[in-house]
């Protein structure tokens, strides 16, 4: 029996569909039955009335989707629907991780058992991608979050190059490596610190990278497949929306301890999706907001994790679980 699914996501007009895991994410769920109604975030509302009662609705539009580029969707004309209504909301927005999205969070989060909500709205709000995966610092490269110019300078003196890269970024943007000499140092700080208000993060620079930047998917805790991200050259930044090549891999015993170390953390917060980034043996985030890499894997030849994501929202439904 087809599901009801509502996709909070950006403009699908504007997605490159030969890389987006929230597509992939509908193709999959329209081959099983499925429905989607996808609205932005800007376009969901939460309203009480005089009983106290409460409704979180938001304007969007029916949507087919079909693997054709430049020909990828057919919409409805604009609707309001409750979004209680639905089995299943996708939360698949970019960040940044701002006010607004944290806010959408919230606003989720209201939502009554009956609707399974991916990610778990909770969970997300409380794992930022840069802050979550210090809860396994044993995993980590020699890190730092600070926007104390004193303090940044004693990292570089201790470790060399580093990385400086935004708190609450995305998708490489804002990533520098800085050497041990590099006289940019001042400049860049004066620009960070005009440009964000939080803390910055400072990682000392893995050189290894050159090889490649390891993005390994998980499903409900459990490893479904993982992908090298080449870095093009002159360029220490290996995601793909910045020129990263990517090929199929496998996981190292490293890799897979790490999995298997998170994997359980994962499963019982509630977060069915999720991307880490894996460098030299060294974990550096846990994407937990809109992680990519499924439509990559598979057309390298590996398993089509979208159907891996069904399968389990599927099987929580059933159990009548959306914790």
């Amino acid at each position: 029996m087809g599901l009801k699914v509502a996709v909070q996501m950006d403009p699908i007009e504007s997605i490159n569909i030969t890389g987006d895991s929230t597509f992939a994410l509908m193709l999959e769920g329209q081959k099983r039955g499925h429905s989607h109604f996808v609205y932005q975030p800007a376009d969901l509302s939460l309203q009480t009335d005089a009983n106290g009662q409460e409704r979180i609705f938001a304007r969007g539009r029916c949507t087919l989707v079909r693997d054709v580029e430049g020909d990828h969707f057919t919409a409805k004309e604009p609707e309001v629907h409750d979004l209680a209504s639905f089995d299943v909301v996708l939360m698949r927005q970019d960040p940044p991780f701002d006010m607004a999205y944290i806010t959408a969070t919230h606003m989720l989060e209201r939502l009554p058992a009956s609707t399974l909500v991916v990610n778990d709205p909770a969970s997300v709000r409380n794992a930022p991608e840069k802050l979550f995966v210090l809860d396994f610092a044993e995993f980590m490269p020699p890190t730092l979050i600070s926007r104390d110019l004193a303090a940044i300078e004693a990292f570089r003196a201790e470790h060399g190059d580093i990385i400086l890269k935004p708190l609450y970024g995305n998708g490489g943007a804002g990533v520098f490596k800085l050497t041990s000499n590099d006289a940019n140092f001042s400049a860049l700080y004066e620009l960070f610190a005009e440009t964000f208000r939080e803390p910055f993060i400072a990682q000392k620079y893995l050189p290894r990278v050159a090889e490649g930047d390891k993005r390994i998917i998980l499903v409900d805790g459990a490893v479904a497949g993982a992908i090298n991200r080449i870095p093009r050259a002159g360029e220490v930044r290996s995601n793909m929306v910045v020129g990263g090549r990517a090929e199929l891999a496998e996981l190292t015993r490293r890799e897979r301890a790490i999995c298997a170390r998170l994997g359980p953390v994962l499963k019982e917060r509630g977060l069915l999706f999720t991307g880490i980034d894996v460098i030299d043996g060294w974990l550096t985030e846990i994407n937990v907001t809109s992680p990519t890499g499924l439509r990559a894997i598979e057309s390298l030849g590996g398993p089509n994790i979208a159907a891996m994501i069904w399968d389990a929202i599927e099987a929580r439904i059933a159990a009548g679980c959306t914790a």
